[in-house]
Parts: structure tokens; sequence; C-alpha cells
């Protein structure tokens, strides 16, 4: 028996709405909810609200429970490092799991050089903020680059690299200085993969030639496949041609993997899928299956800098450092194929049931990393973020959570669990879900 969402209507029901009249009492207002969702519990690819509500789940807590939610032998990890060892600081002190977690992510690590070395946080953008000091320290250079719609974090530093959204930026200057942007390459609005890349090289080298000295950048930061804006894959010959500029300059090249890593992609990194290898790596998101957890990684030559020079109280904690090697366990041993079979599954459903929609630009991604861009006329391609956002309402209430990205797309980001027939059903409700709110806003 293939199991389906189970939604009473209206929702959100008593019980939940109790809940959410309670944070909205006392809760900031600076986060973004799409939707009236209240997670009480969680198995697998599927959610429990408090009135019983069963909703099937491709987010993933923002692709972050890369195991599932509330995975068996995650759990254990936690309980039986619980009962050891809760908190011991390891910028001070030293403890078994951060080293043996240490070891496990320099030996997978996709960076340039010998013997990489790992530093420890609770979030990307904290392993963010950790990769833009170690530039700046390593080559003694101030300027940075990164791409607009990029997205790396919201604290001061990773900010300034962030031009995904106005509003993470609006009242919050001035940011950090020395920080350029250029264009990242999207072959569908840009007429394929090699003008895309011609372009967005092209870009950068203007911005060398005119207000940005090259031989002045630390590093450029780049998401090898763009998240939050839009789950765009640039050319493999792209990543090729930044590589080979970086090298040209003496800049170093900074994977922005927290999204991407940790076998979203189908591979344990989605560098892997072009074969360019970054001086600096970042994850964070699904090495831990839920808790707070991230990693920069880099060789030992570029990470020499002194003791005291950057450190977390919290990072590497040894409940997250436990949970994250049993992830990398499971993603090894199988969910990272997974992703990529199932995630293939769930593309061709998709482009089955709705690529020939007419607000269907684009059915793109890897893995289970998926993309579907709406808009409101092929002709013109432009975008229609009022449809995408109706559609993802009228998913939750078939009982499917999925979430946006960028202006116009729609994400499906699951745990790499996910079944083929839970993708199937995901595909079905989709379809039904935009057939009929494309219809009423025609």
């Amino acid at each position: 028996m293939v199991r389906r969402p189970v939604v009473q209507h209206p929702l959100p029901g008593p019980k939940a709405a109790a809940l959410i009249a309670l944070s909205e009492q006392h809760v900031t207002t600076s986060y973004t909810r799409d939707y009236p969702l209240v997670a009480a519990s969680g198995a697998g690819c599927w959610i429990t609200d408090p009135d019983g509500n069963e909703f099937l789940d491709l987010t993933s807590g923002i692709a972050v429970t890369s195991t599932g939610h509330c995975h068996p032998e995650v759990v254990e990890a936690i309980k039986q490092q619980a009962d050891k060892l809760l908190h011991m600081s390891g910028t001070d002190f030293y403890y078994p799991v951060q080293a043996q977690l240490a070891a496990k992510l320099a030996e997978q690590a996709p960076v340039r050089g010998g013997h990489p070395r790992v530093y420890f946080g609770n979030s990307g953008t904290e392993a963010n903020e950790a990769a833009l000091k170690l530039a700046r320290w390593h080559t003694r250079r101030p300027y940075l680059v990164s791409f607009y719609n990029g997205f790396h974090g919201r604290t001061m530093g990773a900010l300034s690299l962030t031009t995904s959204k106005v509003r993470q930026r609006e009242g919050f200057g001035p940011l950090l200085p020395g920080v350029f942007h250029t264009i990242y390459p999207d072959p569908y609005r840009m007429g394929g993969d090699a003008a895309a890349t011609r372009a967005a090289i092209e870009h950068l080298r203007g911005l060398f030639a005119t207000v940005l000295p090259a031989n002045e950048v630390a590093a450029i930061f780049i998401e090898p496949m763009q998240g939050e804006g839009g789950y765009i894959t640039p050319p493999d010959a792209f990543l090729h041609e930044l590589r080979a500029l970086c090298d040209a300059h003496g800049i170093l090249l900074v994977f922005d993997e927290v999204q991407t890593g940790m076998g979203r992609t189908g591979r344990m990194w989605a560098s892997e899928h072009s074969g360019v290898q970054p001086d600096i790596v970042t994850c964070a998101k699904g090495i831990a299956s839920g808790l707070p957890l991230s990693a920069m990684i880099a060789s030992a030559e570029l990470m020499r800098w002194p003791p005291g020079a950057h450190a977390s109280t919290f990072g590497g904690n040894p409940i997250a450092c436990a949970a994250a090697l049993k992830t990398i366990e499971l993603l090894d041993g199988g969910l990272i194929q997974n992703a990529d079979a199932v995630g293939a599954h769930l593309r061709a459903a998709l482009t089955h049931l709705v690529g020939a929609h007419p607000n269907v630009a684009e059915v793109r991604g890897r893995g289970l990393w998926v993309g579907v861009e709406l808009v409101k006329s092929r002709e013109t391609k432009e975008r229609a973020p009022a449809l995408r956002n109706a559609v993802i309402q009228a998913c939750f209430e078939r009982g499917l959570l999925l979430l946006g990205c960028g202006t116009n797309t729609v994400r499906f980001a699951p745990a790499l669990t996910l079944t083929h027939d839970e993708a199937s059903v995901a595909a079905e409700i989709f379809a039904d879900a935009l057939t009929a709110t494309a219809a009423r806003h025609a």
C-alpha cells in the first residue's frame, strides 16, 4: 500500500492554531513562515502535526534532515553520546568524536592540497564566516567576490556575500567593505551553457579590468549549484574556467556546499559532478541529520592560522559530531546512491506530469535537488512568483510540504531516504495543485 498524506480541513487545526498563536506572541517577527505548519513529530519523509494530520515532507527542514526525520540509528548515536558527554568545548580541549569526524571529513574532502584540516561551527553562516577570515588571513588580500542571487548566510560577513533577497540586507548597512558581486550563469535565461559561461566569465573579467584589481582579491565564493537563487545548475565549463581564472591571479576558490553537500545531488559533494576542486569548501545542513553543525575544510597549507585566530565555543559539539558520524556512515552505505536514483525518478515523474504545462519553464536538478521554475509565459519567460507561492500553498493543503527558492522556483529537497513511491506521490500532488492553481490564476 502506497502511503499518502492524510489531512483534515480547515488547516491549521485547533491544536496547531493555538500553538501558532503562542508563537506569534513570543517569537521574533523576522522568521518567514510560508504556510501554517506545526511539526509535532516526524519519521522518514513524513511530518505529523498536533491535530494528527500527516504530511509528505519534501523540504527536510530546508535540506537538513538528510537521513530522514528521526532516523533510528542517528537517534541511537545521539542517545549513546548524550550518556557520555554533552559538551567540552572543542576549541580548548580534545574529545574522541570531534577528532574522528574531522578525520572522516578530511578523508572525503574535495579540496585541493594535501592533508585537509577541518574547522567546526554550528551553521552554514559560521562556516562561511570562517572561510572568509581564513582567505583574508592566508592571502593578506582585502577583496572578495561572490555572485548575484547567491546565499551564504545572514551574519555580517556572510551577509555581505549574500545577494539573494534585498530584504536580507535592508536596514543593516554599511556591510563588510571590499565585497564585489558578479553574475551567476543561468543556462535557461542566458541562452544555453556556452552563452551563459561566456557572459558570466566576461562580466568577472570586466570587474578585474575596471574596478577590482585581481591581484588584490583574496577569494571568490560560489555555490557550485545555486540554491536560494533558484536551484540553478551552472555549466561545468564555467566552473573550470572560473578555476583557471582564480589560478591565474592567485585567488582562492571557495565552494559553498552548505546546501549541496552531504549527498544531496547524488554525489557526496556537488563539485564532483564537474571535477573542479576548490581551495576551501564549506558544509552544514545535511551533515548531522538535524543537529546544528558545520564545517570549513581546507588544506593544511592554507589552514596554518595560529591558536586563537578563530574558534567557536559550541562548534563541533560532541552530540552533533556523533550524529554526523552516523549520518556519513548512512550516506556512504546507500543513501547517496538512493538520492541519485530516486532523484532521477522524481525529475522524470515531474517532467511527465507537468513538463508540458504552459507555466512550467523547466524541471532541473541533480539527485534530490530538484527545481521547477514557473513562468507566466514560456514565450516571454516572465517570472510567476504569485503563482509559485499559490502552488506551494495548494500543495500544503493537499498534504505536501514544499518551499520556494529564487523568485519563482519550487524546490524539492526531501530526505535522501525518499522512496520511488513517495516521489511519485509528491509529483502527482504537485501536478494536481499546479493544474488547479494555474486555472484560478488564468
